[in-house]
Order: structure tokens, then C-alpha cells, then sequence
């Protein structure tokens, strides 16, 4: 096979575009993310606590959405209890994403992990979609509490 030269502008282009992808990608997720919502906090939350099957922490309440076989989703939850086991004002649920496909719907939750954060009311503050680290998840708990 002889490689001309429109095969190979086609490659690079092809290559440009993956690798610009591939970057987004891993910057965007595991992230924590303020709410862009402009809806009312008057109005009531889209999350209730029978939906979730858990009360609401007094300060913030993280919900995280899983999947049977996401290992981001072990880590994830491993991580989200540790963190909480020491703040009792904030609560971690881990919801099984495919046996609540309505909440999933009116929520936006593209992939697994999401961790959507609520503060006391059921409002959502903020998500992440993916992974997060350590440090960013305390930052944030810090910040919204």
C-alpha cells in the first residue's frame, strides 16, 4: 500500500482531532462543578430523600450515581465514605444509577460515577463527573458547608 500524500494529511488530521478529544476528556472529568441552575431554591428540590432512600445531611448530602461494573464507581464510594465517616452534617448515598433511570433522566446523569452535590434542602450546589481526588472533594465539602 503506498502512502500518498492526502492519506497522510488525512492521519494527522484524524490523530489532531483524537488527541484534542482525549484531553478535554481527562480535564473534564473527576472535577467538582457549581450548579448552573437558575431555577428558584423556593421551589421544591428534584431530588426528595424516599428517592435517594436516605435523610438528608444537616449541611450537604453527596449522591452518587453507580453502576454495577464501573470500577471508578468502587473507588469512588470507598473514597465518598471515608471522607464522610467524619462529618456528621454530611452524607454520602451511593444510588444504583440503573435501578433509578427516572431520577437518571430528570438529573442529566450521562456516566457513572456522577456525584451530585445537595445542600441541606435537596437543591443541587454542584457535581462531578467522574472520579474525584482526595483534596478536591474535601475543598469542595469546605467550601459549600
Amino acid at each position: 500500500m503506498k502512502i500518498t500524500s492526502p492519506n497522510i494529511v488525512l492521519l494527522a488530521a484524524t490523530l489532531g482531532l483524537a488527541s484534542i478529544y482525549g484531553i478535554w476528556h481527562r480535564s473534564s472529568r473527576g472535577k467538582f462543578k457549581a450548579a448552573h441552575t437558575g431555577v428558584n431554591q423556593a421551589i421544591a428540590p428534584l431530588v426528595t430523600p424516599e428517592e435517594i432512600e436516605n435523610a438528608f445531611g444537616s449541611k450537604l448530602t453527596l449522591v452518587q450515581f453507580s453502576s454495577a461494573f464501573c470500577t471508578p464507581c468502587r473507588a469512588t464510594r470507598a473514597l465518598l465514605t471515608d471522607i464522610t465517616a467524619d462529618l456528621p452534617d454530611v452524607v454520602h448515598v451511593d444510588v444504583d444509577a440503573e435501578s433509578h433511570l427516572e431520577l437518571v433522566r430528570r438529573l442529566d446523569i450521562r456516566s457513572t460515577p456522577t456525584t451530585v452535590i445537595l445542600n441541606k434542602d435537596g437543591h443541587e450546589v454542584g457535581r462531578a463527573v467522574g472520579a474525584p481526588k482526595r483534596q478536591q472533594v474535601l475543598d469542595v465539602i469546605a467550601s459549600l458547608s
